[in-house]
């Protein structure tokens, strides 16, 4: 008989503490979001536990230097409501990646766990950069390797 294992405090309190570094430089922004999503989540530890928050933290740099496939930066765009009457707004991607790469990636990510209060608690503990340099050095972040990501 198979027993089902549920994530305890103890491993969420474990899973906190684990950080994770990930340079996006040449990395496609979708594939690259994903497995942001699934650590951030938590389902890549065999104690993965929906309701409990088991993901572990990202930090992210060379947000600048991601890659989009197509045409994309042309093509897509980014709409949102500023809450007063003819406040729609539109951003194209390109032009958004230029402005703010780091909120690109924030908001893929963001797109891609789940429409709930755990999620806004795992959407801080994304940290994004644009640059090479971030000031998490304390939390000793783990490298992840890009061949992994494809």
């Amino acid at each position: 008989m198979t027993k089902t294992t549920f994530a305890t405090v103890e491993k969420s309190h474990e899973a906190m503490n684990t950080w994770h570094v990930i340079d996006a430089s040449g990395q496609t922004l979708g594939r690259m979001a994903t497995e942001i999503a699934t650590i951030l989540m938590g389902k890549h530890r065999p104690d993965y536990t929906p309701h409990i928050l088991v993901g572990e933290g990202v930090i992210v740099t060379n947000a600048s230097k991601i890659k989009l496939t197509g045409n994309k930066g042309n093509t897509r765009a980014y709409t949102f409501y500023t809450g007063h009457p003819g406040g729609l707004r539109k951003r194209m991607l390109g032009e958004y990646l230029e402005n703010a790469p780091d909120e690109v990636v924030r908001l893929a990510v963001r797109r891609m766990l789940p429409k709930n209060r755990i999620a806004r608690r795992m959407i801080s503990r994304l940290k994004v950069y644009p640059g090479d340099a971030h000031p998490h050095a304390a939390q000793k972040p783990a490298a992840i390797d890009p061949s992994t990501i494809s």
